[in-house]
């Protein structure tokens, strides 16, 4: 099997530790995909994601799957022992409520702001990003401050549960977790005024998965 990504970057990087998580990396073959020349949104690439965005799983069979979500589902469930995406109705629905608020205030708000109010990944996808410049800083700065109100929601949901979606850690804390890592690359870090979160980043750091990830 092969994995299309980006070593380095929040949401291949997501994958990579659902591979380490699982203790499976050495299935795979990883192909890199360069996102400064904007490879992702070229004919070949879009032929096996349309979306135009990376990681892109591709099986066996010719089959491509892309969408970390769909990704991690598929990959926590290869050996019939999901430890990620939950194992009862209510584990389940609390990782997917989870990961989708990850989604939606962190991974978004974060590459919101990085490509629209930073000069993101310079001029072959500027084009593909922010085809409106005039407004980009203005639309980046709401997204930073979505991804801000993802910090503080989730600061208050790490002070009264050890991860996420509950007891165990699970594809939410990748999402959050990545989030973080693209926002340091801009200079937004987890500040003392989100102590939870603090704690549970440094917890997750820890992780063999998360130390040792494949390409970091």
């Amino acid at each position: 099997m092969k994995i299309y990504d980006t070593p380095g970057f929040p949401n291949p990087a997501r994958i990579r530790i659902v591979l380490a998580e699982k203790g499976i990396d050495q299935l795979f073959t990883f192909i890199p995909v360069d996102l400064i020349a904007a490879e992702h949104k070229q004919p070949p690439f879009l032929a096996k994601n349309p979306n135009g965005v990376v990681p892109v799983l591709e099986l066996d069979d010719g089959t491509h799957i892309a969408e970390c979500v769909a990704i991690t589902e598929y990959l926590d469930n290869l050996d019939g022992n999901p430890v990620l995406t939950g194992k009862t109705p209510r584990e389940k629905a609390m990782v997917h409520m989870m990961q989708k608020r990850a989604d939606d205030w962190m991974i978004d708000g974060i590459g919101g702001y990085f490509h629209y109010a930073t000069p993101g990944l310079g001029a072959a996808l500027e084009a593909h990003k922010s085809p409106d410049w005039g407004g980009r800083k203005e639309w980046g700065g709401r997204q930073l401050e979505k991804f801000k109100t993802g910090m503080r929601y989730f600061d208050g949901i790490l002070a009264r549960s050890p991860y996420l979606a509950g007891a165990q850690f699970s594809m939410a804390d990748i999402t959050v977790y990545c989030a973080l890592l693209h926002a340091a690359f801009v200079g937004i870090t987890v500040t003392d005024e989100y102590p939870a979160l603090q704690a549970w980043q440094a917890t997750v750091a820890e992780r063999p998965s998360v130390k040792n990830r494949s390409g970091q």
